[in-house]
C-alpha cells in the first residue's frame, strides 16, 4: 500500500512538472516570439531543450524544498500531505492557466505543503518559508524590475548612434542567446521543486534516508518539465508578450538576460525557490518604464499582482481540502 502511495505521489509530482512547463513555456519564449526573433514552434523546441539541460545542472533549490519547508512527516499519513500539497499547486495552475494568469507554479506548490501541513498537524519550518521563500518572493521581483530598467537603459545608451534597423536586426539574433538563457534558468529553478516533492516521499517512506537527490528523479522532472514546455502556453505567452507592454527586439533582449541573471543568482548562491514567472514579468515592467510610464499597460499588472497575492493561500487551501478527503479513507 505504501508503494502505491509513493508511486501516485510520484506521478502528481511529474503531472505538477508538466503543468509547470505548459504554464510557464511564455516565461522563456513569449518575448523571443512577440519580436519575432523566433517562430513559435522554433521557440518552444528551444525553450523546452534548454529547460531539460537546465533542470539536470543542480539541485540546491530541491533541497530546499525537500526539507526546508516543512517537517518531514515521519506517520503513514505523511504521503497524504506530500500528495495533497502537489494537487493543491496542480489545481492552482490551471486555474490560472485556463484564465491566462501568470502565477507562480513555485509558490502555488509552497503554498499546497504548508497548507497540507497545516490541516495535518504536520510542523512548518516558518523560518526557512519565511528566508527561503517569503523574501526571496518579494526581493526577486525587485531585482527584475531594477535590472530591467537598468540593462534596457544601457542598451539604449550603446545604440544610440546606430541605425535602428541594423540594430533592431543585431538585437533580435542576440535574443536567441537570451531566451536560451532565461530557457536554462527556468529548468534549474522550477524542475527542482517536483525533484524536492518527490525526495520528500521518499524519504517519509523510508526508501531514502537523506535529502540529495537520486539522478533518475532528475531525469524525471527534467524530461515532464520539457514535455510540457513543448506543449505551449500560448494564454500566458499572449499576457507576457503582449498585453504587459509592447516588446521590441532591445526589450525582449533586456527583459532576458535581467530574468535569467536573477534566476541564476537565486538558484547557484542561495538555492532559493524563486518565481520565475514573478521574476520574467518584473523584467519585462521595468524594460517598459524606460520609455514611458503609461507605456505599461498597469491594469493588466494590477491583475497579475493580484494573481501572485492569491497563489500561495489559494494552493494552500486547496491542499488542505485534498487532505481532509484522502484522510477520510
Amino acid at each position: 500500500m505504501e508503494l502505491a502511495g509513493l508511486v501516485v505521489v510520484i506521478v502528481l509530482a511529474t503531472g505538477f512538472d508538466f503543468t509547470n512547463g505548459f504554464h510557464d513555456a511564455a516565461n522563456a519564449v513569449a518575448s523571443a516570439v512577440s519580436t519575432r526573433a523566433l517562430s513559435l514552434r522554433a521557440a518552444l523546441a528551444l525553450a523546452a531543450v534548454m529547460n531539460l539541460v537546465g533542470a539536470l545542472a543542480g539541485t540546491g533549490v530541491a533541497v530546499t524544498v525537500a526539507k526546508g519547508v516543512i517537517a518531514t512527516p515521519r506517520s503513514t499519513g505523511g504521503l497524504a500531505v506530500v500528495g495533497a500539497a502537489v494537487v493543491g499547486a496542480i489545481l492552482w495552475n490551471v486555474t490560472t492557466w485556463h484564465f491566462g494568469l501568470p502565477s507562480s507554479s513555485s509558490h502555488a506548490l509552497i503554498g499546497g505543503l504548508v497548507g497540507a501541513a497545516l490541516a495535518s498537524a504536520t510542523e512548518v519550518r516558518w523560518m526557512g518559508v519565511v528566508t527561503k521563500v517569503a523574501i526571496p518572493m518579494v526581493l526577486s521581483p525587485l531585482v527584475g524590475l531594477a535590472l530591467g530598467y537598468l540593462v534596457m537603459t544601457a542598451i539604449m545608451w550603446l545604440f544610440r548612434r546606430a541605425n535602428a534597423h541594423r540594430a533592431a536586426r543585431l538585437l533580435r539574433r542576440a535574443q536567441i542567446v537570451s531566451a536560451s538563457s532565461l530557457a536554462l534558468g527556468h529548468g534549474l529553478q522550477d524542475a527542482q521543486k517536483s525533484m524536492g516533492v518527490i525526495v520528500l516521499a521518499l524519504v517519509v517512506t523510508g526508501y531514502q534516508s537523506d535529502y540529495t537527490v537520486p539522478f533518475w528523479v532528475m531525469l524525471l522532472c527534467a524530461t515532464a518539465l520539457a514535455a510540457g514546455t513543448w506543449s505551449g502556453g500560448l494564454r500566458i505567452m499572449r499576457t507576457v508578450g503582449r498585453r504587459i507592454f509592447h516588446l521590441t527586439p532591445a526589450h525582449g533582449f533586456a527583459a532576458e538576460i535581467s530574468a535569467a541573471a536573477v534566476l541564476y543568482t537565486t538558484a547557484f548562491v542561495f538555492a532559493a525557490p524563486v518565481s520565475t514567472t514573478h521574476v520574467v514579468t518584473s523584467a519585462v515592467m521595468g524594460v517598459g518604464a524606460t520609455s514611458r510610464q503609461s507605456a505599461v499597460r498597469w491594469s493588466v499588472v494590477g491583475d497579475i499582482a493580484l494573481g501572485w497575492v492569491l497563489t500561495a493561500p489559494a494552493a494552500a487551501g486547496i491542499a488542505a481540502i485534498a487532505y481532509g478527503v484522502v484522510s477520510l479513507f
